[in-house]
């Protein structure tokens, strides 16, 4: 199980189980927050604790909110917005706020959220490579 939590350690996130690869995404919100996510289900392998507060875009119809701790806005999550159509919330953590030890040889997926909508080929980088 890995466990994150924000700065002030008000808030909080564990995801059970193997994360598989980290998404690194360059649309305009992910690049401006520099996560790392890590995928799954609400209520299901992810569970986040502590207040927090949320952002959704202003669009008409906006896919998901970010979730932040309230008190010193580190970014733990996204959720989606909408249930998809097995009924289960899709949801993401912010590795950036695990122990650096812990996901470091984790490898990473990139994903043009800007443009193409579509992952871009593998450049073989993992997690380490992005902080270190």
């Amino acid at each position: 199980m890995l466990i994150g939590s924000c700065h002030c350690g008000k808030t909080g996130w564990t995801l059970k189980g193997d994360p598989g690869s980290i998404t690194a995404c360059n649309c305009t919100l992910c690049r401006r927050y520099g996560a790392l996510w890590a995928y799954d289900y609400e209520g299901e392998r992810i569970s986040v604790t502590g207040p927090t507060a949320s952002y959704a875009r202003a669009e008409k119809q906006p896919s998901l909110e970010i979730l932040f701790c309230s008190s010193c806005a580190n970014v733990l999550s996204w959720r989606g917005l909408r249930l998809q159509k097995d009924g289960r919330r899709r949801m993401a953590v912010n590795l950036r706020l695990a122990p650096p030890d812990l996901v470091a040889d984790l490898p990473i997926d990139h994903f043009d959220g800007l443009d193409t909508f579509e992952d871009l080929p593998s450049d073989g980088r993992c997690v380490r490579d992005l902080w270190f």
